[in-house]
Protein backbone atom coordinates (compact mmCIF):
# COMPACT_ATOMS: atom_id res chain seq x y z
CA UNK A 1 0.00 0.00 0.00
CA UNK A 2 1.67 3.56 -0.85
CA UNK A 3 1.93 5.77 2.37
CA UNK A 4 0.27 9.58 2.10
CA UNK A 5 3.51 10.77 0.94
CA UNK A 6 3.52 8.57 -2.14
CA UNK A 7 -0.43 8.75 -2.78
CA UNK A 8 0.23 12.49 -2.73
CA UNK A 9 3.16 12.27 -4.72
CA UNK A 10 1.64 10.51 -7.60
CA UNK A 11 -1.70 12.52 -7.35
CA UNK A 12 1.06 15.17 -7.85
CA UNK A 13 2.52 13.59 -11.25
CA UNK A 14 -1.27 12.97 -12.56
CA UNK A 15 -1.90 16.16 -12.65
CA UNK A 16 1.35 17.64 -14.06
CA UNK A 17 0.50 15.13 -17.05
CA UNK A 18 -3.18 16.46 -17.06
CA UNK A 19 -2.24 20.01 -17.52
CA UNK A 20 0.85 19.09 -19.77
CA UNK A 21 -1.70 17.62 -21.81
CA UNK A 22 -4.36 20.18 -21.41
CA UNK A 23 -1.19 22.91 -22.36
CA UNK A 24 -0.52 20.76 -25.66
CA UNK A 25 -4.47 20.74 -26.81
CA UNK A 26 -4.84 24.61 -26.59
CA UNK A 27 -1.58 25.24 -28.33
CA UNK A 28 -2.67 22.48 -30.66
CA UNK A 29 -6.27 24.12 -31.44
CA UNK A 30 -5.12 27.42 -31.93
CA UNK A 31 -3.52 26.13 -35.17
CA UNK A 32 -0.87 28.12 -37.18
CA UNK A 33 0.21 31.49 -36.38
CA UNK A 34 -1.43 34.39 -38.33
CA UNK A 35 -0.40 35.28 -41.62
CA UNK A 36 -0.69 38.09 -43.92
CA UNK A 37 -0.45 38.70 -47.96
CA UNK A 38 2.42 41.19 -48.44
CA UNK A 39 2.40 41.13 -52.06
CA UNK A 40 1.38 39.49 -54.99
CA UNK A 41 3.26 40.33 -58.66
CA UNK A 42 2.95 38.41 -61.98
CA UNK A 43 6.04 36.79 -63.68
CA UNK A 44 5.99 36.42 -67.13
CA UNK A 45 9.08 34.40 -69.09
CA UNK A 46 9.39 31.86 -72.26
CA UNK A 47 11.81 29.40 -71.47
CA UNK A 48 10.02 27.32 -74.61
CA UNK A 49 7.48 28.12 -76.81
CA UNK A 50 4.99 29.84 -74.78
CA UNK A 51 4.57 32.95 -73.13
CA UNK A 52 3.79 31.69 -69.72
CA UNK A 53 2.43 33.82 -67.06
CA UNK A 54 3.27 32.63 -62.89
CA UNK A 55 1.39 34.71 -59.86
CA UNK A 56 4.25 34.66 -57.02
CA UNK A 57 2.08 35.44 -53.61
CA UNK A 58 4.13 36.33 -50.74
CA UNK A 59 3.41 36.58 -46.84
CA UNK A 60 4.69 37.82 -43.88
CA UNK A 61 6.78 35.19 -42.81
CA UNK A 62 10.14 34.91 -44.67
CA UNK A 63 10.36 32.69 -47.32
CA UNK A 64 6.99 31.50 -47.49
CA UNK A 65 5.64 32.31 -50.41
CA UNK A 66 3.12 30.46 -53.14
CA UNK A 67 3.12 30.13 -57.42
CA UNK A 68 0.35 29.84 -59.40
CA UNK A 69 -0.41 29.16 -63.23
CA UNK A 70 -2.44 32.17 -65.07
CA UNK A 71 -1.12 31.84 -68.27
CA UNK A 72 -3.15 33.02 -71.25
CA UNK A 73 -0.41 32.98 -74.06
CA UNK A 74 -2.49 34.50 -76.37
CA UNK A 75 -2.74 37.78 -73.98
CA UNK A 76 -0.10 37.33 -71.43
CA UNK A 77 0.51 40.98 -70.63
CA UNK A 78 -3.14 41.65 -70.18
CA UNK A 79 -3.27 39.14 -67.63
CA UNK A 80 0.13 40.14 -65.83
CA UNK A 81 -1.76 44.08 -65.18
CA UNK A 82 -4.70 42.29 -64.03
CA UNK A 83 -2.33 40.51 -61.44
CA UNK A 84 -0.30 43.45 -60.53
CA UNK A 85 -3.24 46.23 -60.76
CA UNK A 86 -5.62 44.65 -59.13
CA UNK A 87 -5.64 41.40 -57.68
CA UNK A 88 -2.53 42.62 -55.56
CA UNK A 89 -4.14 45.52 -54.60
CA UNK A 90 -7.24 43.59 -53.60
CA UNK A 91 -4.92 40.37 -51.71
CA UNK A 92 -2.95 42.48 -49.80
CA UNK A 93 -2.78 42.31 -45.88
CA UNK A 94 -5.48 39.95 -46.11
CA UNK A 95 -4.96 35.96 -44.58
CA UNK A 96 -4.41 33.13 -47.37
CA UNK A 97 -5.74 30.66 -45.15
CA UNK A 98 -8.98 31.40 -45.97
CA UNK A 99 -8.86 30.15 -49.96
CA UNK A 100 -12.42 30.16 -50.29
CA UNK A 101 -13.49 33.70 -48.87
CA UNK A 102 -10.47 35.00 -51.37
CA UNK A 103 -11.68 33.04 -54.05
CA UNK A 104 -15.39 34.11 -53.89
CA UNK A 105 -14.45 37.98 -53.09
CA UNK A 106 -11.79 38.01 -55.57
CA UNK A 107 -14.18 36.84 -58.10
CA UNK A 108 -16.69 39.40 -57.39
CA UNK A 109 -14.30 42.63 -57.09
CA UNK A 110 -14.71 43.40 -60.37
CA UNK A 111 -18.21 43.22 -60.31
CA UNK A 112 -18.54 42.31 -63.68
CA UNK A 113 -16.49 38.64 -64.17
CA UNK A 114 -15.33 35.43 -66.03
CA UNK A 115 -13.49 35.56 -68.95
CA UNK A 116 -9.95 34.37 -69.56
CA UNK A 117 -8.00 37.28 -68.54
CA UNK A 118 -10.09 37.99 -65.48
CA UNK A 119 -10.55 33.98 -64.44
CA UNK A 120 -6.39 33.51 -65.16
CA UNK A 121 -5.42 36.47 -62.63
CA UNK A 122 -7.70 34.85 -60.37
CA UNK A 123 -6.26 31.17 -60.70
CA UNK A 124 -2.88 32.31 -59.95
CA UNK A 125 -3.69 33.69 -56.72
CA UNK A 126 -5.96 30.89 -56.10
CA UNK A 127 -2.99 28.20 -57.39
CA UNK A 128 -0.61 30.17 -55.06
CA UNK A 129 -2.75 29.99 -51.93
CA UNK A 130 -2.81 25.99 -52.05
CA UNK A 131 0.82 25.95 -52.64
CA UNK A 132 1.22 28.07 -49.41
CA UNK A 133 -0.93 26.19 -47.63
CA UNK A 134 0.35 22.39 -48.51
CA UNK A 135 3.93 24.67 -47.51
CA UNK A 136 2.30 25.34 -43.95
CA UNK A 137 1.34 22.09 -43.44
CA UNK A 138 4.41 19.77 -44.67
CA UNK A 139 1.94 17.75 -46.95
CA UNK A 140 1.78 17.75 -51.11
CA UNK A 141 -1.39 19.38 -52.81
CA UNK A 142 -3.05 16.58 -53.24
CA UNK A 143 -2.50 15.51 -49.76
CA UNK A 144 -5.26 18.63 -48.58
CA UNK A 145 -7.72 16.87 -51.30
CA UNK A 146 -8.13 13.64 -49.36
CA UNK A 147 -4.73 11.70 -50.69
CA UNK A 148 -3.70 9.99 -53.62
CA UNK A 149 -6.67 7.31 -55.44
CA UNK A 150 -3.51 6.48 -57.95
CA UNK A 151 0.02 5.93 -57.69
CA UNK A 152 0.63 8.36 -60.69
CA UNK A 153 -1.30 10.17 -63.42
CA UNK A 154 -2.05 8.58 -66.59
CA UNK A 155 -1.16 10.34 -69.93
CA UNK A 156 -1.86 11.00 -73.28
CA UNK A 157 0.43 12.31 -75.59
CA UNK A 158 -0.07 14.25 -79.05
CA UNK A 159 1.12 12.97 -82.31
CA UNK A 160 0.82 14.62 -85.43
CA UNK A 161 2.04 15.12 -89.02
CA UNK A 162 1.81 15.92 -92.64
CA UNK A 163 1.87 12.55 -93.68
CA UNK A 164 0.11 8.89 -92.45
CA UNK A 165 3.68 7.09 -93.07
CA UNK A 166 5.43 10.27 -90.12
CA UNK A 167 1.90 9.82 -88.02
CA UNK A 168 2.42 6.04 -87.79
CA UNK A 169 5.74 6.62 -87.10
CA UNK A 170 5.46 8.63 -84.66
CA UNK A 171 2.59 6.91 -82.54
CA UNK A 172 4.77 3.30 -82.47
CA UNK A 173 7.68 5.67 -80.93
CA UNK A 174 5.21 7.09 -78.48
CA UNK A 175 3.98 3.36 -77.48
CA UNK A 176 7.24 2.07 -77.28
CA UNK A 177 8.03 4.85 -74.59
CA UNK A 178 4.88 3.28 -72.60
CA UNK A 179 1.92 5.27 -73.62
CA UNK A 180 -0.97 3.57 -74.00
CA UNK A 181 -3.11 6.72 -75.38
CA UNK A 182 -1.99 9.02 -78.18
CA UNK A 183 -3.71 11.61 -79.12
CA UNK A 184 -3.84 11.26 -83.24
CA UNK A 185 -3.79 14.38 -85.87
CA UNK A 186 -3.07 14.26 -89.43
CA UNK A 187 -1.46 18.08 -90.55
CA UNK A 188 -2.94 20.96 -87.85
CA UNK A 189 -6.52 21.13 -86.53
CA UNK A 190 -8.74 20.07 -88.75
CA UNK A 191 -6.30 19.44 -91.50
CA UNK A 192 -4.51 22.77 -92.36
CA UNK A 193 -1.47 21.16 -93.78
CA UNK A 194 -3.04 18.37 -96.33
CA UNK A 195 -4.21 20.35 -98.75
CA UNK A 196 -3.09 22.99 -101.83
CA UNK A 197 -3.07 26.56 -102.16
CA UNK A 198 -6.20 28.57 -101.73
CA UNK A 199 -7.91 31.07 -104.20
CA UNK A 200 -7.86 33.20 -100.98
CA UNK A 201 -4.22 33.64 -101.21
CA UNK A 202 -3.65 33.53 -105.04
CA UNK A 203 -6.45 37.21 -104.49
CA UNK A 204 -4.53 39.10 -102.43
CA UNK A 205 -7.54 37.95 -99.55
CA UNK A 206 -6.24 38.06 -95.70
CA UNK A 207 -2.72 38.17 -94.90
CA UNK A 208 0.29 35.47 -96.20
CA UNK A 209 0.12 33.82 -92.94
CA UNK A 210 -3.31 32.58 -92.52
CA UNK A 211 -3.88 29.06 -92.74
CA UNK A 212 -6.00 27.05 -95.65
CA UNK A 213 -8.62 24.81 -94.48
CA UNK A 214 -10.49 22.38 -96.46
CA UNK A 215 -13.08 21.05 -94.80
CA UNK A 216 -14.17 18.35 -97.38
CA UNK A 217 -10.30 16.92 -97.45
CA UNK A 218 -10.47 16.81 -93.56
CA UNK A 219 -13.58 15.11 -93.61
CA UNK A 220 -12.47 12.35 -95.90
CA UNK A 221 -8.85 12.45 -93.92
CA UNK A 222 -9.89 11.74 -90.72
CA UNK A 223 -11.56 7.57 -90.82
CA UNK A 224 -8.50 6.84 -93.33
CA UNK A 225 -5.90 8.22 -90.78
CA UNK A 226 -7.77 6.17 -87.68
CA UNK A 227 -8.27 2.96 -90.20
CA UNK A 228 -4.02 3.16 -90.78
CA UNK A 229 -3.09 3.82 -87.53
CA UNK A 230 -5.38 1.22 -85.83
CA UNK A 231 -3.98 -1.22 -88.55
CA UNK A 232 -0.63 -0.14 -87.48
CA UNK A 233 -1.05 0.06 -83.83
CA UNK A 234 -3.07 -1.97 -82.81
CA UNK A 235 -5.90 -2.88 -80.42
CA UNK A 236 -4.01 -2.35 -77.43
CA UNK A 237 -3.33 1.34 -77.82
CA UNK A 238 -6.51 4.23 -77.10
CA UNK A 239 -6.62 6.63 -80.02
CA UNK A 240 -8.15 10.19 -80.05
CA UNK A 241 -8.43 12.82 -81.83
CA UNK A 242 -9.25 16.93 -81.69
CA UNK A 243 -11.51 17.99 -84.16
CA UNK A 244 -11.49 21.34 -82.84
CA UNK A 245 -14.63 22.84 -83.29
CA UNK A 246 -13.86 23.42 -87.17
CA UNK A 247 -16.57 21.76 -88.49
CA UNK A 248 -20.47 22.02 -88.68
CA UNK A 249 -22.48 20.64 -86.24
CA UNK A 250 -24.13 18.12 -89.00
CA UNK A 251 -20.55 17.35 -90.32
CA UNK A 252 -19.01 16.80 -86.51
CA UNK A 253 -21.64 14.08 -85.85
CA UNK A 254 -21.27 12.28 -89.39
CA UNK A 255 -17.98 12.30 -88.62
CA UNK A 256 -17.74 10.46 -85.60
CA UNK A 257 -20.37 8.24 -86.44
CA UNK A 258 -17.78 6.70 -89.34
CA UNK A 259 -15.51 6.34 -86.71
CA UNK A 260 -16.91 4.07 -84.51
CA UNK A 261 -15.57 0.86 -86.01
CA UNK A 262 -12.14 1.91 -84.97
CA UNK A 263 -12.97 2.55 -81.11
CA UNK A 264 -11.65 6.04 -80.18
CA UNK A 265 -11.43 6.35 -77.00
CA UNK A 266 -12.49 9.83 -77.26
CA UNK A 267 -13.07 12.81 -79.81
CA UNK A 268 -12.24 16.21 -78.24
CA UNK A 269 -14.16 19.55 -78.62
CA UNK A 270 -16.37 18.55 -81.72
CA UNK A 271 -18.79 21.50 -81.18
CA UNK A 272 -18.20 25.36 -80.36
CA UNK A 273 -18.25 26.20 -76.82
CA UNK A 274 -21.85 28.32 -77.42
CA UNK A 275 -24.86 26.92 -76.30
CA UNK A 276 -25.60 23.88 -78.28
CA UNK A 277 -27.44 21.50 -76.45
CA UNK A 278 -29.31 21.08 -79.28
CA UNK A 279 -26.52 19.60 -81.53
CA UNK A 280 -25.49 17.83 -78.43
CA UNK A 281 -28.30 15.76 -78.01
CA UNK A 282 -28.05 15.13 -81.12
CA UNK A 283 -24.92 13.44 -81.16
CA UNK A 284 -25.35 11.85 -78.29
CA UNK A 285 -28.56 9.96 -79.60
CA UNK A 286 -26.75 9.48 -83.01
CA UNK A 287 -23.01 7.60 -81.59
CA UNK A 288 -21.68 6.19 -78.54
CA UNK A 289 -18.10 7.18 -79.32
CA UNK A 290 -17.01 9.10 -76.01
CA UNK A 291 -16.74 12.66 -76.24
CA UNK A 292 -14.74 15.33 -74.27
CA UNK A 293 -15.24 18.80 -73.90
CA UNK A 294 -14.86 22.27 -72.28
CA UNK A 295 -11.35 23.72 -73.77
CA UNK A 296 -12.84 26.87 -74.03
CA UNK A 297 -15.27 26.93 -71.31
CA UNK A 298 -15.13 29.58 -69.25
CA UNK A 299 -17.84 29.34 -66.25
CA UNK A 300 -19.88 26.80 -64.75
CA UNK A 301 -22.92 28.12 -67.51
CA UNK A 302 -21.10 26.33 -70.02
CA UNK A 303 -20.27 22.85 -68.41
CA UNK A 304 -23.86 21.97 -66.16
CA UNK A 305 -25.98 21.10 -68.20
CA UNK A 306 -24.08 19.05 -70.70
CA UNK A 307 -22.88 17.29 -67.11
CA UNK A 308 -26.12 16.72 -65.87
CA UNK A 309 -27.48 15.67 -68.93
CA UNK A 310 -25.14 13.18 -69.77
CA UNK A 311 -24.26 14.16 -73.00
CA UNK A 312 -20.44 14.35 -72.46
CA UNK A 313 -18.12 11.64 -70.94
CA UNK A 314 -15.08 13.54 -70.60
CA UNK A 315 -14.77 17.16 -68.97
CA UNK A 316 -11.58 19.01 -70.26
CA UNK A 317 -11.56 22.22 -69.09
CA UNK A 318 -8.37 24.38 -68.94
CA UNK A 319 -7.73 25.30 -65.11
CA UNK A 320 -6.45 28.96 -65.40
CA UNK A 321 -9.19 29.60 -67.24
CA UNK A 322 -11.93 28.60 -65.17
CA UNK A 323 -10.20 30.38 -61.77
CA UNK A 324 -7.95 27.75 -60.46
CA UNK A 325 -8.16 24.71 -58.31
CA UNK A 326 -10.44 25.61 -56.03
CA UNK A 327 -13.37 25.68 -58.82
CA UNK A 328 -11.81 22.67 -60.48
CA UNK A 329 -12.78 20.55 -57.48
CA UNK A 330 -16.03 21.68 -57.58
CA UNK A 331 -16.61 20.59 -61.67
CA UNK A 332 -14.74 17.49 -60.11
CA UNK A 333 -17.23 16.47 -57.76
CA UNK A 334 -20.28 17.52 -59.76
CA UNK A 335 -19.18 15.62 -62.87
CA UNK A 336 -18.75 12.42 -60.46
CA UNK A 337 -22.19 12.51 -59.48
CA UNK A 338 -23.20 11.97 -63.51
CA UNK A 339 -20.38 9.48 -64.77
CA UNK A 340 -18.28 12.15 -66.29
CA UNK A 341 -14.42 11.85 -66.19
CA UNK A 342 -11.85 14.48 -66.33
CA UNK A 343 -9.39 15.15 -68.88
CA UNK A 344 -7.62 18.37 -67.67
CA UNK A 345 -6.24 20.62 -70.87
CA UNK A 346 -2.61 20.12 -70.44
CA UNK A 347 -0.80 21.81 -73.79
CA UNK A 348 2.16 23.56 -73.98
CA UNK A 349 0.96 27.15 -72.69
CA UNK A 350 0.57 26.01 -68.93
CA UNK A 351 3.70 26.26 -66.72
CA UNK A 352 5.09 23.87 -64.99
CA UNK A 353 3.28 25.16 -61.79
CA UNK A 354 -0.16 24.70 -63.80
CA UNK A 355 0.86 20.68 -64.90
CA UNK A 356 1.75 20.25 -61.42
CA UNK A 357 -1.89 21.65 -60.39
CA UNK A 358 -3.53 19.64 -62.88
CA UNK A 359 -2.04 16.18 -61.36
CA UNK A 360 -2.25 17.16 -58.15
CA UNK A 361 -5.93 17.17 -58.66
CA UNK A 362 -5.75 13.81 -61.01
CA UNK A 363 -4.00 12.34 -57.73
CA UNK A 364 -6.64 12.87 -55.67
CA UNK A 365 -10.47 12.56 -57.89
CA UNK A 366 -12.63 9.10 -58.03
CA UNK A 367 -13.58 10.50 -61.54
CA UNK A 368 -9.65 11.15 -62.84
CA UNK A 369 -10.22 10.08 -66.65
CA UNK A 370 -6.93 10.96 -68.33
CA UNK A 371 -4.49 13.27 -68.88
CA UNK A 372 -2.95 16.06 -71.60
CA UNK A 373 0.40 15.72 -71.33
CA UNK A 374 3.57 18.05 -71.99
CA UNK A 375 6.90 17.41 -72.71
CA UNK A 376 9.12 20.52 -70.77
CA UNK A 377 12.42 21.57 -72.33
CA UNK A 378 15.81 21.54 -70.59
CA UNK A 379 15.63 25.21 -70.61
CA UNK A 380 11.57 25.07 -68.85
CA UNK A 381 13.15 22.49 -66.31
CA UNK A 382 15.53 24.98 -65.28
CA UNK A 383 13.38 28.04 -64.74
CA UNK A 384 10.88 25.45 -62.79
CA UNK A 385 12.63 23.44 -60.72
CA UNK A 386 10.72 20.60 -59.09
CA UNK A 387 9.03 20.54 -62.00
CA UNK A 388 6.61 17.10 -62.82
CA UNK A 389 8.32 14.43 -63.76
CA UNK A 390 7.18 11.65 -66.62
CA UNK A 391 8.29 7.38 -66.99
CA UNK A 392 6.20 4.99 -69.05
CA UNK A 393 3.44 7.97 -70.02
CA UNK A 394 2.83 8.29 -66.52
CA UNK A 395 3.46 12.00 -65.12
CA UNK A 396 4.54 12.58 -61.30
CA UNK A 397 4.62 14.93 -59.18
CA UNK A 398 7.30 16.45 -56.93
CA UNK A 399 6.46 15.13 -53.16
CA UNK A 400 7.60 18.25 -51.83
CA UNK A 401 5.17 19.98 -49.56
CA UNK A 402 2.72 22.39 -51.73
CA UNK A 403 2.53 22.26 -55.60
CA UNK A 404 6.62 20.98 -55.51
CA UNK A 405 7.44 23.32 -58.36
CA UNK A 406 9.87 26.97 -57.55
CA UNK A 407 10.75 29.23 -60.48
CA UNK A 408 14.54 31.06 -60.30
CA UNK A 409 13.04 34.13 -61.22
CA UNK A 410 16.71 35.75 -62.24
CA UNK A 411 16.97 32.63 -64.96
CA UNK A 412 13.09 33.30 -65.93
CA UNK A 413 14.27 36.86 -66.79
CA UNK A 414 16.55 35.43 -69.46
CA UNK A 415 13.99 34.35 -71.19
CA UNK A 416 11.17 37.40 -72.22
CA UNK A 417 8.07 36.75 -73.91
CA UNK A 418 8.90 39.44 -76.28
CA UNK A 419 6.29 42.24 -77.44
CA UNK A 420 4.57 39.96 -80.48
CA UNK A 421 0.78 40.02 -79.57
CA UNK A 422 0.82 36.59 -79.62
CA UNK A 423 -2.89 36.55 -82.18
CA UNK A 424 -4.14 32.85 -82.78
CA UNK A 425 -4.20 32.63 -86.55
CA UNK A 426 -6.61 32.65 -88.59
CA UNK A 427 -7.42 29.71 -90.60
CA UNK A 428 -9.93 30.12 -93.51
CA UNK A 429 -11.88 28.05 -96.25
CA UNK A 430 -11.38 28.75 -99.71
CA UNK A 431 -12.96 31.84 -100.33
CA UNK A 432 -11.64 33.57 -97.66
CA UNK A 433 -14.04 32.86 -94.71
CA UNK A 434 -13.04 32.65 -91.26
CA UNK A 435 -13.29 29.23 -89.98
CA UNK A 436 -13.37 28.86 -85.79
CA UNK A 437 -12.33 28.99 -83.60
Amino acid sequence: MLGASSLAGALSCGETRLARADEQYEQAIKGLPPLKITNVKAILTRPATARLVVVKVETNEPGLYGLGCATFTQRAQAVAVAVDKFIAAFAKDRDPDNIEDLWQTAYTSSYWRNGPVLNNALSGLDMALWDIKGKRAGMPVYQLFGGKCRFAVDTYKRAGEDSLEKLVETAQSYIAEGYRHVRIQLGGYGGTKISGEAAFKQAGFGLPEDQFISLKDYLNSVPEMFATLRAACGDDVELLHDIHERVSPREAIGLIEQLEPYRPFFIEDPLPPEPNLGWFRQLRNRTNVPIAMGELFNNPHEWTDLISERLIDYIRVHLSQIGGLTPARKLAALAEHFGVKTAWHGPPDVSPVGHAANAHLDLAISNFGIQEMTELNEATRDVFPGSPTFKDGYMYVNEAPGLGVDIDEKLAAKFPIFQSAGNWLPVRQADGSAVRP
